[in-house]
Protein backbone atom coordinates (compact mmCIF):
# COMPACT_ATOMS: atom_id res chain seq x y z
CA UNK A 1 0.00 0.00 0.00
CA UNK A 2 1.28 3.45 -0.87
CA UNK A 3 1.96 5.83 1.99
CA UNK A 4 0.94 9.23 0.64
CA UNK A 5 1.84 12.69 1.83
CA UNK A 6 -0.68 15.23 3.08
CA UNK A 7 -0.28 17.13 -0.20
CA UNK A 8 -0.94 14.02 -2.26
CA UNK A 9 -4.03 13.16 -0.22
CA UNK A 10 -5.36 16.68 -0.68
CA UNK A 11 -4.84 16.29 -4.42
CA UNK A 12 -6.62 12.93 -4.29
CA UNK A 13 -9.60 14.59 -2.59
CA UNK A 14 -9.74 17.23 -5.33
CA UNK A 15 -9.48 14.69 -8.15
CA UNK A 16 -12.23 12.61 -6.56
CA UNK A 17 -14.54 15.59 -6.27
CA UNK A 18 -13.86 16.49 -9.90
CA UNK A 19 -14.13 13.01 -11.43
CA UNK A 20 -17.02 11.70 -9.34
CA UNK A 21 -18.89 14.98 -9.75
CA UNK A 22 -19.55 15.40 -6.04
CA UNK A 23 -19.03 18.29 -3.63
CA UNK A 24 -16.42 18.43 -0.90
CA UNK A 25 -19.29 18.36 1.59
CA UNK A 26 -20.56 15.10 0.07
CA UNK A 27 -17.06 13.58 0.32
CA UNK A 28 -16.92 14.66 3.96
CA UNK A 29 -20.31 13.05 4.58
CA UNK A 30 -19.09 9.81 3.00
CA UNK A 31 -15.89 9.65 5.03
CA UNK A 32 -17.43 10.63 8.36
CA UNK A 33 -20.35 8.24 7.88
CA UNK A 34 -17.88 5.38 7.56
CA UNK A 35 -16.37 6.47 10.87
CA UNK A 36 -19.82 6.55 12.44
CA UNK A 37 -20.50 3.02 11.17
CA UNK A 38 -17.32 1.75 12.84
CA UNK A 39 -18.24 3.44 16.12
CA UNK A 40 -21.85 2.23 15.99
CA UNK A 41 -20.78 -1.36 15.29
CA UNK A 42 -18.60 -1.31 18.39
CA UNK A 43 -20.77 0.65 20.82
CA UNK A 44 -23.96 -1.03 19.62
CA UNK A 45 -26.13 1.59 21.26
CA UNK A 46 -24.34 1.63 24.64
CA UNK A 47 -25.36 4.70 26.61
CA UNK A 48 -21.93 5.95 27.57
CA UNK A 49 -21.06 9.66 27.44
CA UNK A 50 -19.70 10.53 23.99
CA UNK A 51 -17.79 13.81 23.93
CA UNK A 52 -16.69 15.08 20.53
CA UNK A 53 -14.08 17.84 20.31
CA UNK A 54 -14.26 19.55 16.93
CA UNK A 55 -11.88 22.03 15.43
CA UNK A 56 -13.17 24.61 12.97
CA UNK A 57 -11.64 23.18 9.81
CA UNK A 58 -12.51 20.10 7.81
CA UNK A 59 -11.40 17.68 10.54
CA UNK A 60 -13.90 19.44 12.79
CA UNK A 61 -16.48 19.10 10.05
CA UNK A 62 -15.93 15.33 10.11
CA UNK A 63 -16.62 15.40 13.84
CA UNK A 64 -19.89 17.28 13.31
CA UNK A 65 -21.10 14.69 10.78
CA UNK A 66 -20.22 11.89 13.20
CA UNK A 67 -22.06 13.71 15.99
CA UNK A 68 -25.20 14.11 13.87
CA UNK A 69 -25.35 10.39 13.06
CA UNK A 70 -24.68 9.39 16.65
CA UNK A 71 -27.46 11.67 17.94
CA UNK A 72 -29.87 10.35 15.32
CA UNK A 73 -29.13 6.82 16.55
CA UNK A 74 -29.89 7.68 20.17
CA UNK A 75 -26.43 8.13 21.63
CA UNK A 76 -25.71 10.50 24.50
CA UNK A 77 -23.53 13.06 22.69
CA UNK A 78 -22.01 16.39 23.68
CA UNK A 79 -20.19 18.40 21.02
CA UNK A 80 -17.50 20.95 21.87
CA UNK A 81 -16.22 23.46 19.33
CA UNK A 82 -12.55 24.28 19.94
CA UNK A 83 -12.69 27.93 18.89
CA UNK A 84 -9.01 28.65 18.24
CA UNK A 85 -9.66 31.08 15.35
CA UNK A 86 -12.34 33.22 13.75
CA UNK A 87 -11.96 31.33 10.46
CA UNK A 88 -14.18 28.36 9.58
CA UNK A 89 -14.12 26.04 6.59
CA UNK A 90 -17.29 26.11 4.49
CA UNK A 91 -17.91 22.40 5.03
CA UNK A 92 -17.57 22.87 8.78
CA UNK A 93 -20.19 25.64 8.66
CA UNK A 94 -22.55 23.57 6.52
CA UNK A 95 -22.43 20.65 8.93
CA UNK A 96 -22.71 22.94 11.94
CA UNK A 97 -26.08 24.11 10.59
CA UNK A 98 -27.18 20.51 9.94
CA UNK A 99 -26.31 19.56 13.49
CA UNK A 100 -28.25 22.49 14.94
CA UNK A 101 -31.30 21.44 12.93
CA UNK A 102 -31.50 17.99 14.53
CA UNK A 103 -30.39 18.75 18.09
CA UNK A 104 -31.68 21.12 20.74
CA UNK A 105 -28.39 20.63 22.58
CA UNK A 106 -26.26 23.05 20.57
CA UNK A 107 -22.48 22.55 20.42
CA UNK A 108 -20.68 24.16 23.33
CA UNK A 109 -18.01 26.71 22.45
CA UNK A 110 -14.56 26.45 24.05
CA UNK A 111 -12.74 29.80 23.89
CA UNK A 112 -10.24 29.29 26.70
CA UNK A 113 -9.39 27.34 29.84
CA UNK A 114 -12.46 28.61 31.65
CA UNK A 115 -14.64 26.68 29.16
CA UNK A 116 -12.91 23.33 29.56
CA UNK A 117 -15.46 20.60 30.38
CA UNK A 118 -14.98 17.76 32.81
CA UNK A 119 -13.56 14.63 31.21
CA UNK A 120 -14.09 11.40 33.11
CA UNK A 121 -12.55 7.95 32.92
CA UNK A 122 -15.70 6.40 31.49
CA UNK A 123 -16.12 8.95 28.69
CA UNK A 124 -15.75 8.09 25.00
CA UNK A 125 -13.85 11.03 23.52
CA UNK A 126 -13.64 11.70 19.81
CA UNK A 127 -10.70 13.88 18.73
CA UNK A 128 -11.66 15.86 15.65
CA UNK A 129 -9.71 19.04 16.35
CA UNK A 130 -6.90 19.01 13.78
CA UNK A 131 -6.24 16.79 10.76
CA UNK A 132 -3.52 16.49 8.12
CA UNK A 133 -3.79 20.18 7.28
CA UNK A 134 -2.06 21.19 10.54
CA UNK A 135 1.26 22.90 9.77
CA UNK A 136 2.44 24.17 13.16
CA UNK A 137 2.55 22.87 16.73
CA UNK A 138 -0.52 23.32 18.93
CA UNK A 139 0.02 26.16 21.39
CA UNK A 140 -1.74 28.37 23.91
CA UNK A 141 -4.86 27.23 25.66
CA UNK A 142 -5.52 24.57 23.01
CA UNK A 143 -2.32 22.80 24.06
CA UNK A 144 -3.64 22.78 27.63
CA UNK A 145 -6.90 21.26 26.40
CA UNK A 146 -4.93 18.49 24.69
CA UNK A 147 -3.04 17.93 27.93
CA UNK A 148 -6.31 17.69 29.85
CA UNK A 149 -7.67 15.11 27.39
CA UNK A 150 -4.48 13.05 27.56
CA UNK A 151 -4.55 13.06 31.36
CA UNK A 152 -8.24 12.21 31.64
CA UNK A 153 -7.89 8.42 31.19
CA UNK A 154 -10.94 8.55 28.92
CA UNK A 155 -10.92 6.39 25.77
CA UNK A 156 -9.83 8.62 22.88
CA UNK A 157 -10.65 7.94 19.23
CA UNK A 158 -8.74 10.13 16.75
CA UNK A 159 -10.29 10.95 13.38
CA UNK A 160 -7.80 10.65 10.50
CA UNK A 161 -4.85 11.73 12.70
CA UNK A 162 -4.31 12.44 16.38
CA UNK A 163 -4.48 16.21 16.71
CA UNK A 164 -1.02 17.77 16.81
CA UNK A 165 0.67 15.01 14.80
CA UNK A 166 2.09 15.91 11.40
CA UNK A 167 1.80 13.45 8.53
CA UNK A 168 5.11 14.27 6.88
CA UNK A 169 7.38 15.94 9.37
CA UNK A 170 8.68 15.51 12.87
CA UNK A 171 6.91 16.49 16.02
CA UNK A 172 8.62 19.46 17.65
CA UNK A 173 10.25 18.88 21.01
CA UNK A 174 7.81 19.47 23.89
CA UNK A 175 4.88 20.04 21.52
CA UNK A 176 1.60 18.38 22.50
CA UNK A 177 -0.21 15.67 20.58
CA UNK A 178 -3.40 13.79 21.38
CA UNK A 179 -2.48 10.31 22.63
CA UNK A 180 -5.20 8.24 21.02
CA UNK A 181 -6.27 4.75 21.99
CA UNK A 182 -7.50 4.18 18.45
CA UNK A 183 -7.14 6.04 15.16
CA UNK A 184 -9.51 5.75 12.22
CA UNK A 185 -7.61 7.19 9.27
CA UNK A 186 -8.77 7.87 5.73
CA UNK A 187 -7.75 5.99 2.57
CA UNK A 188 -4.00 5.54 3.12
CA UNK A 189 -1.71 5.41 6.16
CA UNK A 190 0.60 8.30 7.05
CA UNK A 191 4.31 7.78 7.56
CA UNK A 192 4.22 9.24 11.08
CA UNK A 193 2.01 6.33 12.17
CA UNK A 194 4.96 3.92 11.97
CA UNK A 195 8.00 5.85 13.22
CA UNK A 196 9.38 5.23 16.73
CA UNK A 197 8.99 8.81 17.96
CA UNK A 198 5.37 9.22 16.85
CA UNK A 199 3.67 5.81 16.59
CA UNK A 200 2.69 5.73 20.28
CA UNK A 201 0.28 8.65 19.73
CA UNK A 202 -1.75 6.62 17.23
CA UNK A 203 -2.82 3.62 19.30
CA UNK A 204 -4.53 0.87 17.34
CA UNK A 205 -4.88 1.85 13.70
CA UNK A 206 -7.56 1.21 11.11
CA UNK A 207 -7.56 2.58 7.57
CA UNK A 208 -10.96 3.34 6.03
CA UNK A 209 -11.36 3.27 2.26
CA UNK A 210 -13.43 6.39 1.63
CA UNK A 211 -13.65 5.83 -2.12
CA UNK A 212 -11.07 8.27 -3.41
CA UNK A 213 -10.52 8.08 -7.16
CA UNK A 214 -8.89 4.71 -7.88
CA UNK A 215 -7.28 5.75 -11.14
CA UNK A 216 -5.56 8.69 -9.49
CA UNK A 217 -4.41 6.56 -6.56
CA UNK A 218 -3.01 3.92 -8.92
CA UNK A 219 -1.00 6.40 -10.96
CA UNK A 220 0.32 8.73 -8.25
CA UNK A 221 3.99 8.12 -7.47
CA UNK A 222 5.11 7.36 -3.94
CA UNK A 223 8.50 6.27 -2.62
CA UNK A 224 6.94 5.10 0.66
CA UNK A 225 5.15 1.77 0.96
CA UNK A 226 3.41 -0.17 3.74
CA UNK A 227 4.03 -3.92 3.46
CA UNK A 228 1.19 -6.12 4.63
CA UNK A 229 -0.01 -9.54 3.46
CA UNK A 230 -1.32 -8.26 0.14
CA UNK A 231 2.05 -6.76 -0.81
CA UNK A 232 4.02 -9.76 0.50
CA UNK A 233 1.88 -12.08 -1.59
CA UNK A 234 2.91 -10.22 -4.75
CA UNK A 235 6.60 -10.74 -3.87
CA UNK A 236 6.30 -14.43 -2.93
CA UNK A 237 7.46 -17.02 -5.51
CA UNK A 238 5.84 -20.45 -4.98
CA UNK A 239 8.01 -23.49 -5.63
CA UNK A 240 7.56 -25.51 -8.80
CA UNK A 241 6.91 -29.22 -8.44
CA UNK A 242 9.90 -30.43 -10.49
CA UNK A 243 12.75 -29.05 -8.38
CA UNK A 244 15.61 -30.20 -6.17
CA UNK A 245 17.76 -28.72 -3.39
CA UNK A 246 20.18 -27.21 -5.88
CA UNK A 247 17.45 -24.89 -7.09
CA UNK A 248 17.16 -23.19 -3.70
CA UNK A 249 20.62 -21.94 -3.00
CA UNK A 250 23.61 -22.78 -0.84
CA UNK A 251 24.02 -20.24 1.95
CA UNK A 252 27.01 -19.77 4.21
CA UNK A 253 26.52 -18.38 7.73
CA UNK A 254 29.81 -17.02 9.12
CA UNK A 255 30.19 -15.91 12.73
CA UNK A 256 30.07 -17.10 16.30
CA UNK A 257 32.66 -17.13 19.04
CA UNK A 258 33.16 -18.90 22.34
CA UNK A 259 29.91 -18.56 24.29
CA UNK A 260 28.05 -17.10 21.28
CA UNK A 261 27.57 -20.05 18.95
CA UNK A 262 23.81 -19.88 19.55
CA UNK A 263 23.52 -16.77 17.39
CA UNK A 264 24.79 -18.42 14.18
CA UNK A 265 22.75 -21.51 15.02
CA UNK A 266 19.59 -19.39 15.08
CA UNK A 267 20.53 -17.76 11.77
CA UNK A 268 21.21 -21.10 10.10
CA UNK A 269 17.98 -22.60 11.47
CA UNK A 270 16.01 -19.66 10.08
CA UNK A 271 17.73 -19.98 6.70
CA UNK A 272 16.78 -23.65 6.43
CA UNK A 273 13.25 -22.98 7.68
CA UNK A 274 12.97 -20.31 4.96
CA UNK A 275 13.69 -22.85 2.24
CA UNK A 276 17.45 -22.87 1.63
CA UNK A 277 18.49 -25.96 -0.31
CA UNK A 278 21.84 -26.18 1.46
CA UNK A 279 23.26 -24.38 4.47
CA UNK A 280 26.85 -24.36 5.72
CA UNK A 281 28.27 -22.61 8.77
CA UNK A 282 31.77 -21.18 9.05
CA UNK A 283 32.55 -21.02 12.77
CA UNK A 284 35.44 -21.32 15.25
CA UNK A 285 36.28 -24.86 16.31
CA UNK A 286 34.54 -24.49 19.67
CA UNK A 287 31.15 -24.56 17.96
CA UNK A 288 31.59 -27.70 15.87
CA UNK A 289 29.92 -30.22 18.19
CA UNK A 290 27.18 -27.79 19.17
CA UNK A 291 26.05 -27.18 15.60
CA UNK A 292 26.44 -30.77 14.44
CA UNK A 293 24.27 -31.90 17.34
CA UNK A 294 21.65 -29.13 17.33
CA UNK A 295 21.23 -28.76 13.56
CA UNK A 296 22.11 -31.94 11.67
CA UNK A 297 20.68 -30.52 8.44
CA UNK A 298 23.55 -28.00 8.25
CA UNK A 299 27.17 -28.56 7.23
CA UNK A 300 30.08 -27.11 9.21
CA UNK A 301 33.45 -25.63 8.25
CA UNK A 302 35.72 -24.60 11.09
CA UNK A 303 38.23 -21.78 11.29
CA UNK A 304 41.83 -22.46 12.31
CA UNK A 305 41.09 -20.63 15.57
CA UNK A 306 39.31 -22.31 18.45
CA UNK A 307 37.31 -19.41 19.87
CA UNK A 308 36.91 -16.71 17.17
CA UNK A 309 36.91 -16.39 13.41
CA UNK A 310 40.20 -15.23 11.93
CA UNK A 311 39.83 -15.75 8.18
CA UNK A 312 37.43 -16.79 5.43
CA UNK A 313 37.45 -19.95 3.27
CA UNK A 314 37.89 -18.11 -0.02
CA UNK A 315 37.73 -21.31 -2.10
CA UNK A 316 34.27 -22.12 -0.75
CA UNK A 317 31.46 -21.43 -3.19
CA UNK A 318 28.19 -20.17 -1.75
CA UNK A 319 25.34 -18.32 -3.39
CA UNK A 320 25.21 -15.83 -0.53
CA UNK A 321 27.13 -15.24 2.70
CA UNK A 322 25.81 -13.83 5.99
CA UNK A 323 28.44 -12.54 8.41
CA UNK A 324 28.60 -11.16 11.92
CA UNK A 325 26.32 -12.85 14.44
CA UNK A 326 28.31 -13.42 17.63
CA UNK A 327 31.63 -12.92 15.86
CA UNK A 328 33.06 -10.27 18.16
CA UNK A 329 34.82 -7.15 16.88
CA UNK A 330 38.47 -7.79 17.72
CA UNK A 331 41.33 -7.93 15.21
CA UNK A 332 40.79 -11.54 14.15
CA UNK A 333 37.07 -11.16 13.28
CA UNK A 334 38.00 -7.91 11.53
CA UNK A 335 40.48 -9.84 9.40
CA UNK A 336 37.81 -12.45 8.68
CA UNK A 337 35.40 -9.78 7.39
CA UNK A 338 38.15 -8.20 5.27
CA UNK A 339 38.95 -11.60 3.77
CA UNK A 340 35.26 -12.18 3.02
CA UNK A 341 34.78 -8.81 1.32
CA UNK A 342 37.91 -9.33 -0.78
CA UNK A 343 36.76 -12.80 -1.83
CA UNK A 344 33.15 -12.25 -2.94
CA UNK A 345 31.46 -10.20 -5.62
CA UNK A 346 27.81 -11.07 -4.95
CA UNK A 347 25.67 -9.41 -2.26
CA UNK A 348 26.36 -10.30 1.36
CA UNK A 349 24.23 -9.89 4.48
CA UNK A 350 25.96 -8.17 7.43
CA UNK A 351 24.48 -8.22 10.93
CA UNK A 352 25.38 -7.70 14.60
CA UNK A 353 29.15 -7.62 15.24
CA UNK A 354 29.74 -7.42 11.50
CA UNK A 355 27.99 -4.04 11.57
CA UNK A 356 30.05 -2.93 14.56
CA UNK A 357 33.23 -3.84 12.69
CA UNK A 358 32.06 -1.74 9.74
CA UNK A 359 31.26 1.23 11.99
CA UNK A 360 34.78 1.09 13.46
CA UNK A 361 36.40 0.61 10.06
CA UNK A 362 34.36 2.74 7.66
CA UNK A 363 36.79 2.12 4.79
CA UNK A 364 35.36 -1.41 4.57
CA UNK A 365 32.05 0.05 3.40
CA UNK A 366 33.69 0.63 0.03
CA UNK A 367 34.33 -3.11 -0.28
CA UNK A 368 30.69 -4.11 0.15
CA UNK A 369 29.34 -5.74 -3.01
CA UNK A 370 26.49 -3.92 -4.72
CA UNK A 371 23.06 -4.65 -3.19
CA UNK A 372 24.48 -6.06 0.01
CA UNK A 373 22.06 -5.99 2.95
CA UNK A 374 22.87 -4.44 6.35
CA UNK A 375 20.47 -5.17 9.23
CA UNK A 376 21.16 -2.73 12.12
CA UNK A 377 19.11 -2.07 15.22
CA UNK A 378 18.94 1.65 16.20
CA UNK A 379 22.18 1.58 18.23
CA UNK A 380 24.13 -0.07 15.44
CA UNK A 381 22.60 2.35 12.95
CA UNK A 382 23.82 5.39 14.91
CA UNK A 383 27.33 4.00 14.88
CA UNK A 384 27.10 3.59 11.11
CA UNK A 385 25.47 6.83 9.94
CA UNK A 386 25.73 9.18 12.94
CA UNK A 387 23.14 10.85 15.17
CA UNK A 388 19.85 12.23 13.87
CA UNK A 389 17.53 14.89 15.26
CA UNK A 390 14.29 13.06 14.50
CA UNK A 391 12.93 10.08 12.60
CA UNK A 392 12.31 12.01 9.40
CA UNK A 393 15.92 13.18 9.32
CA UNK A 394 16.96 9.59 10.05
CA UNK A 395 15.11 8.43 6.93
CA UNK A 396 16.84 11.07 4.82
CA UNK A 397 20.22 10.00 6.19
CA UNK A 398 19.35 6.36 5.54
CA UNK A 399 18.44 7.01 1.92
CA UNK A 400 21.63 8.99 1.41
CA UNK A 401 23.81 6.32 3.07
CA UNK A 402 22.11 3.54 1.14
CA UNK A 403 22.47 5.36 -2.19
CA UNK A 404 26.10 6.33 -1.57
CA UNK A 405 27.19 2.74 -0.92
CA UNK A 406 24.60 1.11 -3.23
CA UNK A 407 23.36 -1.13 -0.44
CA UNK A 408 20.08 -2.05 1.24
CA UNK A 409 19.45 -1.02 4.84
CA UNK A 410 17.08 -2.97 7.09
CA UNK A 411 16.46 -0.94 10.25
CA UNK A 412 14.93 -3.17 12.89
CA UNK A 413 12.13 -1.95 15.15
CA UNK A 414 8.44 -2.26 15.90
CA UNK A 415 7.86 -1.45 12.22
CA UNK A 416 11.11 -2.56 10.57
CA UNK A 417 12.00 -0.29 7.65
CA UNK A 418 13.83 -1.31 4.47
CA UNK A 419 15.58 1.44 2.47
CA UNK A 420 17.25 0.89 -0.89
CA UNK A 421 18.42 4.43 -1.65
CA UNK A 422 15.20 5.43 -3.40
CA UNK A 423 12.28 3.62 -1.80
CA UNK A 424 11.15 3.17 1.80
CA UNK A 425 9.29 -0.02 2.79
CA UNK A 426 7.56 -0.08 6.18
CA UNK A 427 6.71 -3.51 7.58
CA UNK A 428 3.32 -4.11 9.17
CA UNK A 429 3.71 -7.61 10.63
CA UNK A 430 5.17 -8.55 14.01
CA UNK A 431 4.45 -7.89 17.67
CA UNK A 432 6.08 -6.88 20.99
CA UNK A 433 6.94 -10.50 21.80
CA UNK A 434 9.68 -10.32 19.16
CA UNK A 435 11.69 -7.95 21.34
CA UNK A 436 13.84 -10.84 22.53
CA UNK A 437 17.46 -11.93 22.23
CA UNK A 438 18.28 -13.56 18.90
CA UNK A 439 15.26 -12.25 16.98
CA UNK A 440 17.56 -10.24 14.70
CA UNK A 441 19.74 -13.31 14.06
CA UNK A 442 16.63 -15.11 12.80
CA UNK A 443 15.77 -12.19 10.49
CA UNK A 444 19.25 -12.29 8.93
CA UNK A 445 18.80 -15.99 8.23
CA UNK A 446 15.49 -15.42 6.46
CA UNK A 447 16.85 -12.62 4.25
CA UNK A 448 20.00 -14.61 3.45
CA UNK A 449 17.94 -17.64 2.49
CA UNK A 450 15.72 -15.67 0.11
CA UNK A 451 18.72 -14.10 -1.63
CA UNK A 452 20.15 -17.60 -2.02
CA UNK A 453 16.84 -18.64 -3.63
CA UNK A 454 17.39 -15.97 -6.32
CA UNK A 455 15.09 -13.28 -4.96
CA UNK A 456 16.44 -9.82 -5.75
CA UNK A 457 18.15 -8.54 -2.58
CA UNK A 458 15.67 -5.71 -1.96
CA UNK A 459 12.78 -8.12 -2.49
CA UNK A 460 14.44 -10.62 -0.16
CA UNK A 461 14.79 -7.91 2.48
CA UNK A 462 11.18 -6.69 2.21
CA UNK A 463 9.63 -10.17 2.03
CA UNK A 464 12.02 -11.53 4.65
CA UNK A 465 11.07 -8.83 7.13
CA UNK A 466 7.38 -9.53 6.59
CA UNK A 467 7.79 -13.31 6.98
CA UNK A 468 9.89 -12.81 10.11
CA UNK A 469 7.14 -10.64 11.63
CA UNK A 470 4.40 -13.05 10.58
CA UNK A 471 6.29 -15.96 12.14
CA UNK A 472 6.52 -13.91 15.32
CA UNK A 473 2.77 -13.36 15.18
CA UNK A 474 2.14 -17.09 14.93
CA UNK A 475 4.53 -17.73 17.84
CA UNK A 476 2.82 -15.09 19.99
CA UNK A 477 -0.62 -16.56 19.25
CA UNK A 478 0.52 -19.79 20.85
CA UNK A 479 2.84 -18.54 23.60
CA UNK A 480 1.87 -14.95 24.40
CA UNK A 481 4.24 -12.01 23.96
CA UNK A 482 6.35 -12.80 27.00
CA UNK A 483 6.75 -16.45 26.06
CA UNK A 484 8.23 -15.95 22.59
CA UNK A 485 11.87 -16.98 22.06
CA UNK A 486 13.89 -16.34 18.92
CA UNK A 487 13.87 -20.07 18.25
CA UNK A 488 10.06 -20.00 18.25
CA UNK A 489 10.16 -17.37 15.52
CA UNK A 490 12.53 -19.52 13.45
CA UNK A 491 10.28 -22.56 13.89
CA UNK A 492 7.28 -20.60 12.59
CA UNK A 493 8.91 -19.27 9.42
CA UNK A 494 7.59 -22.26 7.47
CA UNK A 495 4.11 -21.60 8.79
CA UNK A 496 4.37 -17.96 7.67
CA UNK A 497 5.42 -19.06 4.17
CA UNK A 498 2.65 -21.66 4.08
CA UNK A 499 0.15 -18.94 4.95
CA UNK A 500 1.29 -16.94 1.91
CA UNK A 501 1.21 -20.10 -0.25
CA UNK A 502 -2.37 -20.78 0.77
CA UNK A 503 -3.34 -17.20 0.00
CA UNK A 504 -1.65 -17.54 -3.39
CA UNK A 505 -3.71 -20.66 -4.12
CA UNK A 506 -6.86 -18.78 -3.14
CA UNK A 507 -6.29 -15.93 -5.61
CA UNK A 508 -9.07 -15.66 -8.21
CA UNK A 509 -6.66 -16.23 -11.13
CA UNK A 510 -5.75 -19.63 -9.64
CA UNK A 511 -9.35 -20.84 -9.54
Amino acid sequence: MKILTAEQLSEADNKTIERQKITSEELMERAATLVFNEIHNRLNGAQIPVKIFCGIGNNGGDGLVIARHLIQHGYKVTVYIVNYSDKRSKDFLANYEKLKNISSNWPQLIRGEEDFPDINTGDFVIDSIFGIGLNRPIDGWVSKLVGKLNNSEAFILAIDMPSGLFADKAKKANSVVIKANYTLSFQTPKLAFFLPETMNFVGDLQILDIGLDKEFLSTIKSSQHLISEEEALILYQPRKTNTHKGNYGHVLIAGGSYGKIGSVLLTATAALRSGSGLCSLYIPKCGYSIVQTALPEAMVITDAESEVLSSYPDTFKADVVCFGMGSGTETKPLNALKALLNAVNSPVVIDADGLNILSKNKELLELLPENSVLTPHPGELKRLIGEWEDDFQKLKMLKSFSAKHNIIMVVKGAHTIVVDGQEIYVNNSGNPGMATAGSGDVLSGVITSLIGQSYEPVTAAVLGVFLHGKAGDFAAEELGYEGVLAGDIAKNIGRAIKDLFNRDLAKPDNN
